[in-house]
């Protein structure tokens, strides 16, 4: 595992991606705050974007030491502000983890953030350059809801594009038990962590394919159901270990689609693969044992001919789970497209 990439300022939630040959990340930025941690996560109280750069990751590729540690690191770039909260009329606070796409020459930054009621809705913004300036839309896209939306551009002749999303206890998933709609929110189960006892499903991450000009949903939002392998049916509430619980991730590779999430509580970065984007998905394994804090949010990329996991911890905070930082780490396949941790013979 490496140190952290981005040192100068307390960056989280990396959404990677690669435009032109040269690696992108969209971090969220944590900043200092007196805000006492809680389940709502209102400690995590940031208020714009950054958007780095980097040309290579070759220092980080796996190597049979002891100390993974680069000796010379490559530079990261800061290209600066790309967005803040005083510039989508919509937002009130809390800019949580984006993600970025590029479509038909446009660039998009997809992001969460509570309206003037508290209520995580999702924006969009749009630029003509992978590091922006990125102009938002003064309204939250119809019908979406929670945060941490991850988009996701198909290889098919259409350049098929979906948003995937949600997430439980602060991030309101939880509130929507009644249907995929922002009206359905019922502040009642803000105080409710998650549905629980016997027989109850997990919640499922939410998915809607993108209209054209990618800054709307062409359908209405459904449910990205996430089976037990062993059982065939849907992983249960109570299965904290593998059901979702933030942080989702869509990458495709061999025709193969791989749905990544964060199981919160428990810490884990897990996977589950299908042959459809809609799913449904199986349970395969986990990615990420727990690091050093309390959030684990991710995004996987090819970049240089090698597979990637970005991930945060609070390492440069020393354990302050408001203040974390990006890292990288490279992964491997086995011969049935798994997700494995070492190279497969090594």
């Amino acid at each position: 595992m490496s140190p952290p990439l981005i040192t100068h300022l307390y960056t989280a939630d990396p959404s990677a991606h690669v435009f032109d040959g040269k690696l992108y990340i969209y971090p969220s930025h944590d900043r200092e705050t007196d805000i006492q941690f809680n389940d709502n996560g209102d400690q995590y109280d940031m208020v714009d974007y950054h958007v780095f750069s980097l040309d290579t990751l070759d220092a980080y590729a796996s190597r049979p030491s002891p100390d993974p540690a680069p000796a010379d690191p490559p530079k990261v770039t800061d290209h600066g502000v790309v967005l803040s909260a005083r510039d989508v009329p919509w937002v009130s606070r809390q800019l949580w983890a984006p993600d970025a796409a590029y479509r038909k020459g446009k660039y998009y930054l997809y992001f969460p953030a509570r309206d003037s009621d508290s209520v995580f809705r999702i924006g969009v913004a749009v630029g003509s350059s992978p590091v922006g300036p990125f102009t938002p839309d003064p309204d939250p896209i119809p019908g979406s809801f929670s945060i941490d939306p991850a988009a996701f551009v198909d290889d098919d002749a259409d350049a098929t594009a979906y948003l995937y999303f949600g997430g439980l206890w602060g991030g309101q998933l939880q509130c929507y038990q009644r249907g995929n709609d922002p009206s359905y929110f019922d502040a009642a189960w803000l105080g409710a962590k998650e549905p629980s006892g016997p027989g109850a499903k997990a919640l499922c991450p939410k998915v809607a394919k993108m209209a054209d000009d990618m800054r709307g949903f062409e359908g209405p939002v459904g449910d990205l159901v996430i089976l037990d392998p062993e059982t065939g049916d849907p992983i249960r509430a109570d299965d904290h270990g593998r059901r979702f619980f933030e942080a989702a991730w869509m990458h495709k590779r061999g025709g193969m689609y791989y749905f990544s999430y964060s199981t919160g509580d428990t810490h884990f970065l897990v996977y589950a693969m299908g042959t459809s984007p809609l799913g449904p998905f199986t349970y395969a394994g986990r990615i990420l044992e727990p690091v050093l804090g309390w959030t684990t949010h991710h995004s996987i990329v090819e970049f240089g001919g090698r597979w990637w996991l970005f991930y945060h911890d609070c390492e440069l905070s020393g354990g302050v789970n408001h203040l974390r930082s990006v890292k990288v780490k490279e992964i491997f396949y086995d011969g049935e497209g798994k997700i494995v941790a070492e190279r497969p013979g090594e």
